[in-house]
């Protein structure tokens, strides 16, 4: 075990890069996960998550840089201590649900007698338990996943890596899914998920990490990136406000919402100065509230640049 080793750590990806030819698929990576934490590993479709991912569980490896599980190189051993779903699902189709999941927990060393509780409370947590003896061709898409996820917790792992999994998922599912690993935020327990789908990672992650083009663009903790980014938005509701929203040096981009608009103020504008010019100008205010930019507004900046730099620059932060 290294000297250095942080058992506060569950895992260390350090300057990693992996090529496939010509083509990078990550490059120079560097980020830590704590542990007992919900980490998000964030990006667009692309962006080298899966790659990452792979290395971390051992599937390939990098060709340059170092990965370390609870300190210790990627092995046997530590892939024990893992339950990985991902993003590419398979079940056996022929085979009866309470088999595979049978053969997944024997697989990682889980003894029959343990297995059989573990499948029953599952599969009941789940609401599966009529489906036990039922063959994967006779379960919908989303049954699917969820049994897949079963044999991907039934050894109890200590760290958890989930590859998109909330793909294929309808909203009612999406919402149950986002439930069953709340509740391993209680517990002592490591998460990595990655998905580009920035409002369930921001209802589920303590930390982020963002990557676009095989490259780290902004990380930390999940408010430490929030805060970086300043309260340079107005949520704000009203009439006769129309001269002052227009004045760009005033508010430099307006998005509009059902009954609200959301206001980016010009660069190094004090909210203060917009609400006196509103109310100078005779406007009715309902409501003029500060707010944060959204995860999803940071990811459109850094990923597009659709924001045209409105969002105040963010003080990197090295997990």
């Amino acid at each position: 075990m290294p000297d250095t080793f942080n058992s506060d750590i569950s895992l260390k990806v350090s300057n990693v890069t992996k090529r496939f030819g010509d083509f990078t698929a990550v490059e120079d990576l560097s980020f830590d996960v704590r542990a007992g934490r919900v980490f998000g590993f964030l990006g667009p479709n692309g962006a080298g998550k899966t790659t990452t991912i792979r290395m971390i569980v051992g599937i390939t490896a990098p060709d340059e840089g170092s990965i370390s599980l609870f300190g210790e190189p990627v092995s046997y051993a530590t892939q024990n201590r893992i339950g990985y779903l991902p993003e590419e699902r398979g079940l056996y189709k022929k085979m009866k649900v309470v088999d595979q999941l049978k053969y997944f927990a024997e697989l990682k060393g889980v003894s029959r007698s343990e297995a059989d509780k573990k499948i029953d409370f599952w599969l009941d947590r789940m609401g599966l338990g009529e489906w036990k003896k039922a063959k994967t061709t006779d379960l919908s898409k989303g049954m699917q996943q969820k049994i897949q996820f079963i044999s991907t917790v039934l050894h109890d792992p200590d760290l958890l890596i989930l590859d998109e999994p909330f793909s294929g998922l309808d909203p009612v599912n999406v919402e149950f899914m986002i439930d069953v690993l709340s509740e391993f935020r209680t517990q002592q327990k490591t998460v990595i998920f990655s998905t580009h789908l920035m409002s369930t990672a921001e209802r589920l992650c303590h930390d982020i990490i963002l990557i676009n083009k095989s490259r780290k663009v902004v990380g930390g903790s999940l408010r430490e990136v929030k805060e970086s980014y300043g309260t340079n938005l107005i949520a704000f509701r009203g009439s006769n406000a129309d001269s002052v929203i227009a004045n760009r040096s005033l508010v430099d981009r307006v998005v509009s919402h059902a009954d609200e608009q959301e206001l980016h103020l010009a660069a190094g504008v004090d909210t203060q100065a917009v609400l006196r010019a509103m109310i100078e100008s005779g406007a009715n205010v309902m409501k003029f509230e500060i707010t944060e930019p959204s995860l999803n507004d940071i990811f459109i900046e850094k990923v597009t640049g659709a924001a045209n730099g409105t969002l105040t620059a963010p003080v990197e932060k090295n997990l």
